[in-house]
């Protein structure tokens, strides 16, 4: 079938076609086997016979009926049969119909006036004939370029194609090699030789055919421009095996991989540009996405306050640019190959002169393109951005309108992802400054705990988060000490952050029990969350216009832990809203999690909160911090607070020492997808030298005996600025107290950054400041004691309340010293 298929005779050439040969007369003198084998006639049943006998011509006689049988019928005329091309229809001997196509000849050299008649079936012409138009196309027409070329590899043939792209007629390079007409030309398919002569020996040494290997190099009728062919080799092969050449089949598919390659340019920036809600890193990407793909050389300028998150306004000659990225193709030599590296230090100062295309760009708001330079300008929306120039070195050729509009979307797409990366700066940047106005901006000096404070933001990505914390004066020198933490990040994580601190601040004061001030927190939270949700259904209208809806308060699932130590008693009570509990160092070294009951997450409501009371040794280490301190994604809780515990139990050194190793063995990188607070506190005790205590019965002799007592405790402590004011504060507190509540009394003055007064009783009613009317004849002692001290209120314990007041205590110079 092979040999057949190549054999290119046609069905009427001699040597293959039936032949008959005819007497003047027109009778058959000589049939031939081919004959025999088209008609299934011997030559014994036709010679002698008349051929009009089994043929008709179609042109004669369109309806005539050949004959069935050579035997019957007369002796055609002479010159019936036309001279060639003439169509007939015959009768095979077996009775099917045939319809050939006949040549008619004279026959020369013989006494007579004889002929031969060629015949072939018309399907077999009609075949040989598209194959032969095929043949003649391809030499001729076919865009795709063919040549031929024999075991030395010197060219033999090529068609029409291949002469124009080598720009002279096959004559003028006839015998060449294909590596002489394309001597810097290699083949970038990986996995195949680069040199064309290598790739032609291995297809006439092997026989393997190779298809569409990507071949790049200089055409030559057209210097200085690279092309990109499509290459197909196979061998070439006689009928009988031997092997004379290669053929070679090139079509130029330059604009279609340009055209793949923007694409494909495209889909890179698309996945790798943006890939951070940073600006500096996004317009770095699209610098490393551009060279050496699409320029040599990449410079992105972006306008100052785009960096810190605001918008520009307009662009213009004046306006100040910061180079962001910027990148460049770095040409090797022989031994290395070329290199992309950064030309500039990222984030400084850039000027342009003033009649650089980057200033025109700035001038005219548009697009720039001058010879080698392209300058497209950054912009989402109408809104300026900076600058993007594109750079091409010698030999890269020039920014073509395709270049141009590859450009322009490259740069919008960037724009998209560096006006988002803006945007959350801005948010980001707010949200920090609203943190930090609501973290404490420094912790209160006090006498009882020595304070250190560590507070690490989430990362860039994250967003700012709601971890917080808080030192709280006390009534009777004690200490309120509270971390929590808002569920979410951003804005709203903040100000959830800032109310739920505010509310603390605000309760804390009262003197409330830790699990008390936890309870009030949470309905607080639940109330708000129920008015917000009763807000957003009758009104949505309004809550969608400024941008919030109930699903934003992330109040709900907050976390609480809310600690009061006492340097009196040296005892502490602590109670925690979902919280993970604190971290205890005793004196000794031992460190331990202390086992608080767990309490639910601040916003569920209808959960009690239990207390859970200890009395530390002075010098105990107590680290109250948020789950971001010992939880991440690639640790679990357990074995943070593992590491928590080696890193305190090398409690020397100050407390910022001990804050500082403990974050660098939970958190080495400095920050993580959730922000950490951690407090540590040293506990202290008051000196009982500075503590004076007096139980009293309730009687109004009490009053003036505490009087007394007071006096004199305040002579020796040297106080003695203080003996009067607080001889009237003690007999309005004492009196009040034996008259409206129940014994026993007890009074307790306390030494401190100011002088403390208190006097406890049995009852549970607080007496309330007042103004009295001019006929009263009571309810001015209270009055009177609000003038004389700085602060004063009511706690309330299990065994009843007790009335305290604070007064500044003197300095040497009279004047009198205001605690922190």
């Amino acid at each position: 079938m092979a040999a057949e298929n190549g054999d290119f005779r046609g069905p009427l050439d001699v040597t293959r076609a039936a032949t008959v040969v005819l007497d003047s007369r027109g009778l058959v003198i000589g049939w031939s086997p081919a004959a025999q084998n088209l008609l299934g006639y011997r030559p014994e049943d036709v010679v002698g016979r008349s051929l009009d006998a089994f043929l008709t011509p179609v042109a004669a006689s369109p309806t005539r009926e050949p004959a069935t049988s050579p035997h019957h019928g007369s002796a055609a005329p002479a010159g019936l049969w036309p001279d060639e091309g003439d169509v007939c229809l015959a009768v095979h001997r077996d009775g099917h119909r045939l319809q050939l196509v006949t040549v008619v000849s004279p026959l020369t050299g013989t006494a007579g006036e004889g002929q031969v008649l060629v015949a072939a079936e018309r399907g077999g012409l009609r075949h040989w004939e598209s194959r032969f138009a095929l043949l003649h196309g391809l030499a001729t027409q076919s865009p795709v370029g063919l040549a031929i070329h024999d075991t030395d590899l010197h060219l033999t043939w090529c068609n029409a194609a291949y002469e124009e792209e080598i720009g002279l007629p096959f004559a003028a390079f006839r015998g060449k090699r294909g590596s002489d007409l394309y001597p810097e030309g290699r083949f970038i398919s990986p996995g195949y030789p680069e040199r064309l002569d290598d790739v032609l020996r291995h297809v006439l040494e092997t026989g393997e055919a190779l298809l569409d290997l990507h071949f790049r190099g200089e055409q030559p009728s057209d210097p200085g421009v690279e092309h990109l062919w499509s290459c197909s080799y196979y061998r070439l092969q006689d009928p009988e095996g031997h092997v004379f050449g290669v053929c070679e089949d090139a079509f130029d598919i330059s604009e279609r991989y340009e055209a793949q390659r923007q694409l494909n340019l495209l889909v890179e920036a698309s996945r790798h540009v943006g890939t951070t809600l940073d600006v500096v890193a996004t317009t770095e990407e699209l610098a490393e996405v551009a060279v050496p793909e699409f320029a040599d050389r990449v410079d992105v300028d972006i306008a100052a306050p785009v960096l810190e998150g605001e918008a520009p306004g307009t662009l213009g000659p004046d306006t100040v640019l910061i180079r962001t990225a910027g990148r460049r193709v770095e040409p090797g030599t022989d031994d290395t190959p070329d290199a992309v590296v950064p030309h500039s230090r990222p984030c400084r100062p850039v000027t342009y002169a003033p009649d650089s295309p980057q200033q025109r760009s700035l001038a005219s708001g548009g697009l720039v393109r001058e010879e080698d330079t392209l300058v497209v300008p950054l912009r989402i929306g109408g809104n300026p951005l900076g600058l993007v120039s594109f750079v091409r070195g010698d030999g890269a050729g020039v920014f073509d309108g395709g270049a141009v509009a590859l450009a322009d979307e490259l740069v919008a797409r960037a724009a998209v992802s560096i006006d988002n990366a803006r945007r959350f700066t801005r948010e980001r940047t707010a949200a920090l400054v609203l943190q930090r106005q609501l973290l404490p901006r420094h912790l209160p000096s006090n006498s009882a705990v020595d304070l250190a404070y560590r507070y690490l933001p989430t990362d860039d990505v994250t967003g700012v988060g709601g971890d917080w914390f808080d030192v709280i004066p006390l009534s009777g020198t004690r200490v309120g000490l509270v971390v929590g933490d808002v569920v979410g990040h951003g804005v709203h994580a903040a100000a959830t952050m800032g109310r739920l601190r505010t509310t603390v601040r605000a309760l804390a004061p009262l003197d409330l029990p830790p699990d008390e001030l936890l309870t009030r927190l949470d309905d607080l939270v639940v109330q708000a969350a129920e008015d917000r949700s009763g807000t957003v259904t009758e009104s949505a209208t309004s809550t969608a216009s400024v941008g919030f809806t109930d699903s934003e308060d992330v109040a709900t699932g907050a976390t609480c832990l809310y600690v009061v130590y006492d340097p009196a008693s040296r005892h502490c009570t602590m109670a925690r809203a979902g919280h993970p509990p604190p971290a205890v160092v005793r004196p000794d070294g031992q460190v331990a999690i202390l086992d608080l009951p767990v309490g639910p997450p601040l916003g569920l409501g209808g959960l009690p909160f239990d207390c859970f009371d200890i009395d530390l040794p002075v010098g105990s280490l107590l680290a109250l911090f948020t789950d971001g301190l010992v939880e991440s994604r690639d640790r679990d809780v357990d074995e943070g607070l593992a590491t928590l515990r080696n890193a305190l139990a090398d409690s020397s050194g100050s407390l910022d020492d001990i804050c500082d190793r403990v974050v660098t063995a939970l958190l080495p990188e400095g920050t993580t997808s959730d922000d950490s607070a951690l407090l540590l506190v040293r506990t202290r005790e008051l000196d009982c030298g500075r503590i004076a205590t007096w139980d009293l019965p309730a009687e109004p002799v009490s009053v003036g005996r505490a009087r007394e007592a007071a006096a004199e405790r305040l002579r020796t402590w040297g106080l003695d600025e203080l003996v009067f004011p607080t001889e009237l504060i003690v007999s309005e507190l004492v009196t009040n107290a034996v008259r409206h509540a129940a014994g026993p009394l007890r009074l307790r003055l306390i030494h401190d950054r100011a002088l403390v007064c208190e006097v406890a009783d049995a009852a549970h009613t607080s007496p309330h400041l007042r103004h009295s009317a001019a006929d009263d004849e009571g309810g001015r002692g209270l009055f009177i004691v609000a003038q004389l001290v700085q602060r004063w209120g009511t706690r309330y314990g299990p065994s009843g309340k007790t009335i305290w007041t604070e007064q500044a205590l003197p300095r040497p110079d009279g004047t009198l010293i205001t605690p922190d």
